[in-house]
C-alpha cells in the first residue's frame, strides 16, 4: 500500500514506477495541508518523521520516495545490470533529492499550494536562490540529455522516473519555462511514450 498525497511528485514517482512494471498498488490518501501526516496515529503507525510517501509492504513501512521506487524496481529492467550504470543511476537519484527537488519542487509547492502571499519572510528570502539553483539543475539535465535519450545507459531507468516526476511540472511555480530546455522536452516525451505510463493525476 502507498500512503500518499496524490499531488506530490514524490508520491507520483512510486505510482509511475509501479505502473511501468504493471505492479498493482493500493493507495491511501492523506491531506498534508490539513496536517494528517502529523497526527499521533500517523507518527506512531506509519512514519515517525511525519512525511509521505511511505510504501507499506505487509506490516513493514518504507519511507522516502526513491527508496520505495528502488524496492519496487529491484531486479527489473528499470535497474541496470551493469555495475557502473547501476551506481550512475543512484547518482542521479541522490542528485534529484539534493539538487533538483529542494529547488524545483519546493518552489512549485510554495507557489501552487501555499501561495506567494502566504510565504514567510524566510521563504521569501530563499526564493531567488532556489530559482537560480532550480534553473541550474534543469540546465544540467538539458545539457546531459542533448546527446543521449536517457539519463543512464540505453534505456529508461529509475533515474529517469524520479527526475521526470518534478521536471515535467517545473513550470507550475511560474519560475521555470520548459521551452527553454529542448532536450528536456524531448526526454519528457520519451518517458510519456513508455508502455504503461500513467499521468500524474491518474
Amino acid at each position: 500500500m502507498l500512503h500518499e498525497y496524490a499531488a506530490s511528485g514524490n508520491c507520483y514517482k512510486i505510482r509511475l514506477t509501479a505502473a511501468l512494471l504493471d505492479y498493482p498498488l493500493e493507495r491511501r490518501e492523506y491531506d498534508i495541508m490539513a496536517g494528517e501526516t502529523r497526527t499521533p496515529e500517523f507518527l506512531a503507525g506509519v512514519n515517525p518523521n511525519g512525511r509521505i510517501p511511505v510504501l507499506q509492504v505487509g506490516d513493514r513501512f518504507l519511507p522516502e520516495s526513491n527508496a520505495a521506487c528502488f524496492w519496487l524496481a529491484d531486479g527489473t529492467h528499470l535497474v541496470p545490470h551493469d555495475r557502473f550504470d547501476r551506481a550512475d543511476m543512484l547518482h542521479w537519484m541522490f542528485w534529484e533529492q539534493y539538487n533538483h527537488e529542494p529547488n524545483v519542487a519546493t518552489l512549485r509547492f510554495w507557489m501552487k499550494w501555499v501561495g506567494e502571499a502566504n510565504l514567510s519572510e524566510v521563504q521569501r528570502a530563499l526564493v531567488p536562490a532556489k530559482r537560480e539553483a532550480g534553473a541550474a539543475a534543469l540546465k544540467l539535465m538539458d545539457e546531459h540529455l542533448a546527446a543521449r535519450d536517457w539519463l543512464v545507459g540505453a534505456g529508461l531507468t529509475l533515474a529517469d522516473i524520479v527526475l521526470y516526476a518534478y521536471t515535467h511540472v517545473a513550470g507550475d511555480s511560474g519560475y521555470f519555462a520548459l521551452a527553454d530546455y529542448p532536450a528536456l522536452q524531448a526526454w519528457i516525451a520519451r518517458v510519456e511514450g513508455e508502455p504503461g505510463f500513467v499521468a500524474m493525476g491518474a
